[in-house]
């Protein structure tokens, strides 16, 4: 017999049997990952739990640029001018310099930095820069609290009207939901990791799930999907992923299946990329309950597709949906868990008569070191091209 050592990370343990039984008997390996299944260690990547909201505030800063737009608890929105130390007479002290209306001044201590959040409205070279003392912020925090008490008001006859319902409670193994969660390949982004804890939160809580995910291109709102698919798949139930076009289908299609390809899932996509046949035997595996994951286009909303087990349907970009199309969705919604996703922030009044808005989940911070989508309007050309 020949013996081999090898170095390596070990994720999942194993027995020997019969093979050492005369020597020591059974042997059993039990790894630290599955001592510790659902802590949110992660090997090689930095620990987020032990950092402050201020550390993530500062990190969250420290990607801002000289003139970007930024908001004072107590003044307003005004411009991030960099950073400046300044002797008061009890040594240096360092500032963040902001410049308002007139060009008015105003020096905030780093002592002071969680009064200080990034401006997330409109395009940032248009953000409204506040007149200091003018009682123009307070009027605007005024408004946006009657604002919020209307939108407390639908919330409240909307949860009451769901809280009649029942929705399924998913039940999964920490230990494999950890082993999918160390796949991923980036660290999270704070907003990131708190709309997967909320989307996880609400897929086990019992209540049926009706989340919004509110974000940008490219600031991980498919990780957040991936994650819920991951979890209802575990618990037994199948997913329907609704793109509005061929193109996210099948983007969509091949990012879960490189995601899922260690995993015993079965994933098929329904869209006119697909042959006849291959639509065909989605459609039977989606009766049948043989398929776990399917990704299609409007063509998931037809009489003709019937689940065995659905129980979460995650819809890309909701409003490019058509009327009929919407309520075929709102029927959806009755029955199983969703997650919607968007890239398009549009005012939170017409969010709720858009979407219909259940719980909302806000992913405003770009991944460390991404660089700004750039768009441009051209005429189609070779050169261009």
């Amino acid at each position: 017999a020949k013996l081999m050592l090898g170095v390596a990370p070990l994720y999942a343990g194993f027995e020997l049997g019969a093979a050492f039984d005369n020597i020591v008997g059974k042997l059993v390996f039990i790894t630290e990952t599955e001592l510790y299944a659902g802590s949110g260690r992660r090997a090689g990547k930095k620990k987020q739990e032990g950092e402050t909201q201020v550390e993530f505030m500062v990190r969250d800063l420290s990607e801002l640029k000289i003139g970007d737009p930024v908001v004072h608890a107590n003044h307003g929105i005004g411009r991030y001018l960099g950073l400046v130390s300044e002797d008061m007479g009890e040594g240096e002290t360092e500032f963040l310099h902001l410049e308002y209306a007139q060009n008015v001044k105003l020096f905030v201590p780093v002592s002071q930095l969680h009064l200080i959040s990034r401006y997330s409205g409109a395009s940032p070279e248009d953000a409204p820069l506040h007149s200091l003392g003018s009682g123009q912020w307070e009027k605007a925090k005024r408004k946006a609290a009657q604002q919020v008490r209307d939108t407390a008001a639908e919330l409240l006859n909307l949860y009451a009207r769901r809280a009649l319902r029942k929705g399924h409670s998913f039940e999964y193994s920490a230990h494999d939901y950890d082993a999918c969660a160390e796949s991923f390949g980036f660290e999270e982004t704070p907003d990131q990791a708190a709309a997967i804890t909320a989307v996880i939160k609400d897929m086990t809580s019992g209540k049926p799930m009706d989340r919004l995910i509110c974000g940008d291109v490219g600031f991980g709102k498919t990780e957040v999907a991936l994650r819920a698919a991951f979890v209802a798949v575990l618990g037994g139930k199948q997913v329907a992923i609704l793109a509005p076009t061929t193109l996210l289908a099948e983007q969509h299609s091949q990012t879960f299946a490189d995601r899922f390809a260690d995993w015993p899932v079965k994933i098929a996509e329904l869209s006119r990329f697909r042959s006849g046949k291959e639509i065909t035997q989605a459609i039977k595996g989606m009766a049948d309950g043989t398929l776990d994951i399917v990704i299609g286009t409007h063509k998931l909303l037809s009489s003709d597709v019937k689940f065995s087990r659905l129980g979460l349907v995650i819809i890309d970009e909701e409003h490019r949906f058509g009327v009929r199309q919407k309520e075929a969705l709102k029927a959806l919604r009755a029955e199983v868990d969703v997650l919607t996703l968007t890239a398009t922030p549009i005012p939170r009044t017409l969010g709720m008569a858009l979407e219909g808005l259940r719980d909302f989940s806000i992913i405003a911070t770009a991944p460390q070191k991404r660089l700004a989508i750039k768009t441009f309007v051209r005429s189609e050309g070779e050169s261009v091209i």
